[in-house]
């Protein structure tokens, strides 16, 4: 929904909706739940019996990992992923508007960042509704943290374009940037693309261009390394099938 567009707030009080929470949830699968959130997370969902999740399958399994002082079959979930639109959104948070909190899952990290709850949350905001993010693991953040680029100047981009040329523009303005100093660019690729496009970025970076790849972050596999890109060429790390980010610095 574009700003000057109505939006029907007549049975909407002032202190009568509820709060939206922005749940983290842990980046890999092979990530312990109490290993990477804080007790907060747990703290939260136990008060909440309304959810909304890209995959419900998986929002009801990580509740069940969380251990709740409650029967899962008792919680109510809404689907909202990168298809549902934004007037269904508003329909979704009816609820909410009429005074019942509700919490944002996303399927790794934090929603809002790279994840359909960003569209959860603009809603949110225009229909006056209080959205509170919980503290959590975000996958870009932890790899730049320990990438060695710049951490005071940096963008992050999400996924690439997958069309060819959009892609390869992508890549080369990338490289621009980060070889001009305009500070760290951070990216994703679909896991089963990743390789794909490591060796893009081989091709097409310039030599001197730091590269930083983050993998599994916070898994049983994970590695951080960053090198030159001309130093990379000398190596083929495997990176079929597992959550990687992907970062371009001096």
């Amino acid at each position: 929904m574009k700003d000057g567009e109505y939006i029907d707030i007549s049975n909407w009080q002032p202190g009568k909706a509820g709060i939206v929470y922005m749940i983290p949830s842990p980046l890999s699968t092979g990530d312990e739940v109490t290993a990477t959130l804080p007790p907060q997370i747990r703290d939260v969902c136990n008060q909440l019996d309304f959810f909304f999740a890209e995959n419900i399958r998986t929002g009801r399994r990580f509740l069940s990992k969380l251990q709740l002082d409650k029967q899962i079959h008792d919680l109510e979930f809404e689907e909202l992923n990168k298809h549902t639109s934004f007037e269904e959104i508003m329909q979704l948070l009816q609820p909410v508007m009429a005074g019942r909190d509700a919490g944002m899952l996303s399927e790794a990290g934090c929603p809002g960042v790279a994840d359909p709850g960003a569209d959860l949350a603009q809603a949110a905001h225009q229909m006056g509704i209080r959205v509170v993010p919980l503290v959590g693991p975000s996958s870009f953040l932890l790899a730049l943290m320990a990438s060695g680029l710049d951490g005071q100047a940096f963008a992050f981009h999400g996924y690439i374009p997958i069309d060819k040329q959009q892609r390869n523009k992508a890549i080369k303005d990338l490289d621009r940037k980060a070889q001009q100093g305009e500070g760290t660019q951070i990216f994703m690729e679909t896991p089963y693309r990743n390789e794909k496009l490591f060796q893009e970025l081989v091709r097409t970076c310039h030599p001197d261009t730091r590269l930083c790849i983050a993998r599994d972050l916070t898994g049983p596999d994970e590695w951080i390394k960053t090198k030159s890109i001309s130093s990379w060429k000398r190596e083929k790390p495997a990176l079929h099938k597992v959550p990687v980010v992907f970062l371009l610095g001096q």
